[in-house]
């Protein structure tokens, strides 16, 4: 196939998940490309969606398969819509091992918002104005993934991404705004395990703390690449914070910033604008 040809695939690709392509010119390198390597495509974020209808949730939605919101607005009610900080609140989407949730916009009272029960995808989805937790990442195998791709969040007085169970979650495509913490492994849940983060191609708007909280001592790893941080002159932001993780009582907070074992990134993977 020949460049142009490859091209106009990746491009009908990018703009059927809501996408626009931003195309290095032909026969140039992007930063971070290496001489000789293809040229990199970078994923211009979307634009915030207007919701196409809305319908209130008194009950958990319990999703196997694939649930396509066609981009309305679910918000809580009832037992969902107290609105309160509870992490013991159920969620408005319980999504089963190998659940697909796709174009759906959470609105408030979002209680608890998602929970991912083994490995599962969010595609296109937008928290308006986030609970608890945007999304909690449960489950029990050590080869699970959550993959949130595309969509963004806000106003997210702590967390927007907790990891409660082991395996890995991929946050790609993503846009979050005031907010304290994007990704949190948990640091002191009763059972404990080693768990990954892999954050790509996502801007963070000020205000906000952390992009991601790990616990070093149980071999968490963060990784880091297309991050841009918006309204952050004096570099405030926090790209990974470390923490000593516990099974009861509260994390120690031990450090911060790349080593290269545990929080995995360059000075290049990170733009302030």
């Amino acid at each position: 196939m020949s460049t142009s040809a490859r091209f106009r695939t990746a491009l009908f690709a990018a703009s059927a998940a809501g996408m626009v392509l931003a195309a290095t010119p032909a026969g140039s390198a992007s930063a971070g490309t290496a001489p000789g390597a293809a040229p990199a495509v970078a994923l211009r974020l979307a634009a915030w969606p207007s919701p196409t209808g809305q319908q209130a949730v008194g009950a958990t939605i319990n999703v196997s398969g694939t649930l396509d919101g066609g981009m309305k607005r679910y918000y809580g009610t009832g037992a969902l819509g107290s609105g309160s900080q509870s992490e013991s609140q159920p969620p408005v989407f319980k999504l089963a091992n190998g659940a697909v949730l796709k174009n759906v916009v959470i609105g408030s009272p979002a209680a608890d918002g998602v929970h991912c029960m083994g490995t599962c995808t969010l595609q296109n989805v937008w928290w308006e104005d986030v609970g608890e937790d945007a999304a909690t990442f449960k489950g029990t195998s050590s080869s699970q993934t959550m993959t949130i791709d595309g969509g963004g969040a806000k106003a997210a007085s702590d967390k927007v991404f907790q990891h409660n169970g082991p395996g890995t979650m991929v946050i790609k495509n993503f846009q979050v705004q005031n907010f304290g913490k994007l990704y949190r492994s948990c640091g002191n849940c009763s059972t404990q395990y080693k768990r990954n983060v892999v954050i790509q191609n996502v801007t963070a708007t000020t205000p906000g703390k952390v992009l991601a909280g790990i616990n070093t001592n149980y071999g968490d790893t963060a990784r880091f690449s297309q991050i841009t941080i918006v309204n952050d002159p004096s570099r405030k932001v926090v790209i990974c914070d470390k923490y000593r993780g516990v099974t009861s009582g509260e994390p120690t907070r031990i450090g911060s910033g790349a080593d290269g074992v545990n929080c995995v990134y360059s000075s290049s993977a990170i733009t302030y604008r």
